[in-house]
């Protein structure tokens, strides 16, 4: 195994548990991981706690850290995004603005205002990274988690011949949830998923080999389940499969759970995450002193004499490594242009579907029509992010006006001249990003 840039590595969220899971493939030990970030003192933290993962396992593996992004690419045969460009301001002002015209996000990022804003502050980030890669690494394989997936992803396969794939953990974690509700061990059950990013559709679901949807629908009339998730399973029960992603991001991907208060009070989870408590803009104080105490833990397990506790997590991108590296065949759903995948999907946009992998690369597989009703509720979020893509490179703001105006939430509570309006306010307040649009 050669080199793998971890670009975004003082990520205090993902750098941990990608770290541990590159660590315990034996294929890909006899390598460097270089480590990448702006910040010093984080990328230090991650570098301590990889050396200390090293040291634990008795590794060949070298440790690089440094804040120089094209050191860290040069001669990657693997680059992994996890940066967040303007830090927890991302999407702050884009739910403050809509929520004044009635647009009531929870954590934004995929449709809408708050797509905008984190679609024109990554995508420059992520085109730096490309334009490295394209110079320093131009055969590597980049995996970058970023949102919205499917708008950034689509961006990027238009303008860069890198290969890349937008990844995300909502298929494997809605999975796991789904054995929860029923009661069965993962390592019994199955899964055949596809769709759109957070829109994806559970089109297989089965334990020991036997479908478990009726198993599911059973489950749900079970109050302590079916408060747990309400969203999805009122989203199950109309529209025939479970979706993933969490109920509180489903809340605002279609027009039916998030009108007004009432509706929010009605649909948010009574057992697990309210989905009304959780906009991001307001809990922002929260989620600072969050972030604060987990970087002082990260901290003390980093520097502190106790050994790690070291096991491999759910994220797909040391099987996807290991694959290629070891001739393991690996599944994974991964964001990739539709190149006649989902039939029934537009060719040329971007969908989740499922990849095998080996020591030949990624293969995207072949899913044919997905349900109509599935179908409609996906092609509904396509054609704003296609319009969203078209603004954003060609610098077209009627066109992201245009994809706002087709969010499913906005245009469930706002007028036209209102979009307009709250696009217009959007491009005043969000800073120079924004001034190249006319």
């Amino acid at each position: 195994m050669g080199k793998i840039a971890f670009i975004g590595a003082g990520s205090r969220g993902f750098a941990k548990q990608l770290m541990m899971d590159i660590l315990t493939r034996p294929a890909l030990a006899e390598g460097t991981v270089s480590l990448m970030d702006v910040s010093q003192e984080y990328v230090d933290i991650t570098a301590a706690l990889a050396a200390k993962m090293v040291k634990q396992l008795n590794l060949p593996t070298k440790i690089e850290a440094t804040t120089d992004r094209r050191r860290a690419l040069d001669g990657a045969d693997y680059v992994i995004s996890t940066i967040r460009p303007t830090g927890i301001d991302t999407r702050t002002e884009s739910i403050l603005i809509a929520e004044k015209y009635g647009v009531m996000q929870v954590v934004g990022g995929e449709t809408g205002a708050s797509a905008m804003e984190c679609a024109i502050k990554y995508l420059p980030r992520l085109l730096e990274i490309v334009r490295d890669i394209e110079e320093l690494c131009p055969d590597a394989l980049f995996l970058h988690y970023s949102n919205p997936t499917p708008i950034l992803s689509w961006a990027l396969n238009k303008v860069t011949p890198v290969r890349s794939i937008g990844m995300c953990h909502s298929v494997q974690g809605t999975a796991e949830e789904l054995t929860h509700y029923i009661g069965a061990p993962i390592e019994e059950t199955g899964h055949w998923v596809a769709g759109v990013n957070h829109q994806a559709w559970f089109l297989r679901f089965e334990w020991n080999g036997e479908d478990a949807y009726p198993l599911l629908r059973e489950k749900m009339a079970d109050a302590e389940i079916y408060e747990q998730d309400i969203v999805r399973f009122e989203m199950m029960k109309h529209f025939g499969y479970f979706i993933t992603e969490s109920s509180h991001h489903n809340s605002e991907y279609v027009p039916y759970f998030r009108k007004n208060r009432e509706l929010i009070d009605r649909y948010s989870n009574k057992r697990g995450r309210l989905a009304g408590e959780v906009q991001f803009a307001t809990g922002r104080d929260r989620y600072v002193r969050r972030k604060a105490a987990q970087v002082e833990e990260l901290k003390e397990e980093a520097f502190g004499s106790a050994s790690l506790a070291i096991e491999r997590g759910a994220e797909y991108v040391s099987g996807i490594f290991n694959a290629i590296e070891s001739n393991e065949p690996f599944r994974f759903n991964g964001n990739v242009i539709n190149s006649g995948l989902i039939t029934n999907l537009p060719p040329g946009c971007v969908v989740e579907v499922p990849c095998l992998v080996d020591n030949m690369g990624v293969h995207p597989c072949h899913v044919g029509d997905l349900p109509p009703q599935c179908a409609s509720l996906n092609r509904n979020r396509i054609a704003g992010d296609e319009l969203m893509v078209k603004g954003i490179l060609e610098e077209d703001r009627q066109a992201i006006e245009q994809a706002i105006a087709l969010d499913p939430l906005a245009a469930a509570v706002c007028t036209l001249d209102q979009i307009h309006e709250l696009t217009e306010e959007l491009f005043s307040v969000l800073g120079p990003e924004f001034e190249l649009f006319k």
